[in-house]
């Protein structure tokens, strides 16, 4: 397909006006499921306009509902919710959830699927399960350089979405619950509070790394790739992605226009060089503290973050935006109307019907009107009636060139006039429109299958994951949980295979499960490594793995290994569409999702899942590193604090064998009072996530949980504890 230019709007302005300004399509949210809830979004008659406005002048229009749904929203809202837009002939929807993913696919066929970015897919194994289950498109993970892409490229016939300006998250897109926690304002369901925009304090120990000249330590600067556009096209991107669906008009048009002007130049093959004037209007339309590249050629950096915060700073200082530029802007993109042109031909003759014909976007239509009268006094002029006939109103038409064939005395009321030009447009925007309709059938309702026992009411298993050796060796003395998930950080380095030889052995000896945790992020330099490792270790006696994400759960079913895969939190369904889909992937299990509430858990099938009843929840996972863009980087894994506003303390762990920063919540989640309610979701295990604990602590923890869990004692413990969404949800 030839490039495409994608523009964000969050609204039907400035979606006209990004059409105006060159773009080719729009991604835009209705009044549901998209992650910009507190978007300008249409409400679903203006989304029908919406569609039939972006196919009348030959553009393309995909609809967001890119965030996760609950088991009564896909079953009682999604069907029709999306049902006129298909019918309309919306162009494509862009999901992250995987539920959502199998309903549109049954209930909506022919309908384009986007897998979001929210999906973060990573690599050419995701992209390639993806292709398989029937995604049209993917939207690659911010976080991916030129080679990755070209990986991607080379193993599937998917086309492949990437954004190239904008403002980028601080998180991998899909993996963040930082808004989430704190405040119950989720990114999963568009709602993020954004608390990467805030100033941070960090420690390593005593030593401060930071002052408030540097406190905004989550906060990328935007991304400007106006100079990669041909080595972006090189790598296989077919579509090119603008961020700013909370943005103006103004900004969407004024960023498109520029990017039109060197995309053109780049698909030609021509080189080009940015002028000053195009450079500096990029910047004045918005940016944070500067541009950078995004991560197309560079892992991380300081050089990425706006540490400063420099726009905070302008605002405080009284210096505002350009505004002689966002006035040239809307005169020129936001406020014009841009016509579909008309030819017309008109015949008028007494005694016989009314005829126009009209002809545009390579489609013609054909109306009569009522009979033509013979004039008695006064007959029509042609001058009055061309000028009748060019009267298009609020339509999208123009009728440029008319035709007309018209006795000299023949009579015709005005009104007869207008309803001949109306029923002639009405037909013609009908025939350029009806090459897009669908038709509709509604399958029947999948339900819930399993043959998998219900736990309800028993004692459950209590299993444990650990991220450090000094964990590991306390949950093996403990005798309180029955498997162990150990991160492969803990081991990993010139003697992995040995070292975790010895925990499988360990582990067995005991009668505890050994599995391993995969790292929370995988990339392509460790991939084939690490899996190769993992592929010796199975036959040694690993159980299976805990993985995070779609990449790493294909991975491992490339490698053979689909059926000893458990799948954490953020990779969990949470609806039963998801289940099901996964079910039919042949996984191990999942585990329940952190957002859900006690309710919602209770509403879905939990009989393959288990549920996470203590630790520190990961907020954040990073391809950015603290530590390295406040100090350096030494090489080794180290844990930082960061403290808010509020004084509350977040650790941030720097893995430096896979090169990733996870940050975890400053309070520990614990479920411990709740264990008979829990028994009754008919979960097959709970959870304890030990990350930053010592041997003691964690030792401890253990032995109060499975005392709850196994036994119905509950035992004084110490330290503070939050219920996390098991009482709110979101």
């Amino acid at each position: 397909m030839r490039a495409e230019l994608l523009a964000p709007a969050g609204s039907y302005e400035a979606m006209t006006a990004a059409y105006h300004a060159g773009a080719d399509a729009v991604y835009i949210g209705g009044e549901k499921f998209g992650a910009r809830a507190y978007a300008d979004n249409p409400d679903s008659a203006h989304m029908l306009e919406a569609i039939d406005y972006a196919h009348l002048h030959g553009k393309q229009l995909y609809l967001t509902v890119n965030t996760m749904l609950k088991e009564r929203e896909l079953e009682n809202e999604l069907y029709d919710y999306l049902l006129p837009f298909y019918r309309r002939g919306l162009d494509a929807v862009i999901v992250q959830d995987f539920g959502v993913f199998a309903f549109i696919k049954k209930e909506f066929p022919g309908l384009p699927i986007h897998c979001s970015t929210q999906m973060t897919i990573t690599g050419a194994a995701g992209a390639k399960l993806l292709e398989q289950l029937g995604a049209d498109r993917i939207v690659t993970a911010r976080e991916l350089s030129l080679q990755e892409i070209r990986d991607i490229r080379s193993h599937t016939k998917l086309e492949i979405e990437s954004f190239v300006h904008g403002a980028l998250c601080y998180c991998y897109s899909g993996q963040c619950l930082f808004s989430s926690m704190l405040g119950g304002r989720s990114g999963n369901r568009g709602k993020c509070a954004q608390p990467c925009r805030l100033p941070y304090q960090v420690s390593e120990g005593r030593r401060a790394l930071n002052d408030e000249k540097t406190a905004y330590v989550l906060s990328p600067k935007d991304m400007c790739t106006i100079d990669l556009l041909p080595e972006i096209l090189e790598a296989g991107v077919t579509s090119l992605k603008i961020e700013g669906r909370m943005k103006k008009p103004e900004y969407t048009a004024g960023v498109v226009s520029i990017y039109r002007k060197y995309l053109d130049l780049a698909i030609a093959g021509q080189p080009y060089e940015v002028a000053g004037e195009d450079r500096r209007e990029l910047f004045d339309l918005y940016n944070r503290d500067g541009f950078h590249q995004g991560y197309y050629r560079q892992r991380n950096g300081r050089k990425m973050m706006a540490l400063r915060n420099e726009k905070a700073l302008k605002k405080k200082d009284g210096q505002f935006r350009n505004e002689a530029l966002f006035e040239r802007i809307s005169e020129e993109y936001v406020q014009p109307k841009d016509p579909v042109t008309v030819r017309a031909r008109v015949s008028l003759h007494a005694g016989e019907k009314a005829r126009m014909e009209l002809f545009a976007c390579g489609c013609s239509a054909f109306f009569q009107g009522p009979e033509v009268s013979q004039a008695v006094k006064q007959p029509l002029s042609k001058e009055r009636v061309v000028k009748q006939l060019r009267k298009t109103g609020t339509t999208v038409f123009e009728i440029r060139e008319l035709s007309l064939e018209m006795a000299d005395d023949i009579f015709m009321p005005v009104q007869a006039l207008n309803e001949l030009r109306r029923g002639a447009l009405a037909s013609l925007e009908q025939e350029i429109l009806k090459k897009f309709f669908r038709e509709t059938f509604r399958s029947m309702n999948d339900s819930v299958q399993t043959v998998k026992p219900s736990h309800k009411g028993v004692d459950l298993p209590v299993w444990a994951s650990a991220e450090t050796r000094e964990q590991i060796s306390a949950l093996l003395g403990s005798g309180a949980v029955t498997r162990i998930y150990a991160l492969c950080s803990a081991f990993y380095g010139a003697r992995f295979l040995e070292n975790a030889g010895m925990y499988v052995r360990d582990c067995t000896k005991l009668g505890i499960e050994p599995y391993l945790m995969l790292p929370y992020m995988l990339r392509e330099e460790k991939t084939e490594e690490l899996f190769a490792a993992l592929t010796d270790l199975k036959k040694t006696g690993i159980r299976g793995f805990l993985v995070h994400n779609l990449e790493q759960y294909a991975l491992l079913k490339k490698a053979g290994m689909q059926e000893c895969a458990v799948l954490n939190a953020s990779m969990s369904a949470w609806n039963h569409r998801g289940i099901l889909l996964f079910d039919r992937l042949g996984i191990e299990g999942d585990t329940v999702p952190a957002e859900l509430n006690a309710q919602e858990i209770r509403e879905r099938c939990n009989t393959g899942s288990e549920m996470v009843v203590y630790g520190h929840a990961v907020l954040m996972i990073s391809a950015q590193c603290v530590k390295k863009n406040l100090d350096t980087c030494q090489k080794a894994d180290s844990l930082l604090f960061l403290r808010d506003r509020y004084k509350k303390q977040f650790p941030v762990k720097c893995d430096c064998s896979f090169c990733y920063n996870t940050i975890y919540n400053s309070i520990p989640t614990g479920l411990l009072q709740e264990y008979q309610e829990i028994k009754e979701l008919g979960v097959r295990a709970v959870r304890l996530n030990f990350t930053i604990e010592d041997s003691k602590r964690t030792a401890a923890i253990a032995r109060e949980f499975s005392e709850a869990y196994h036994m119905g004692r509950l035992s004084q413990h110490s330290g503070e504890f939050t219920k996390g969404h098991f009482r709110r949800g979101v």
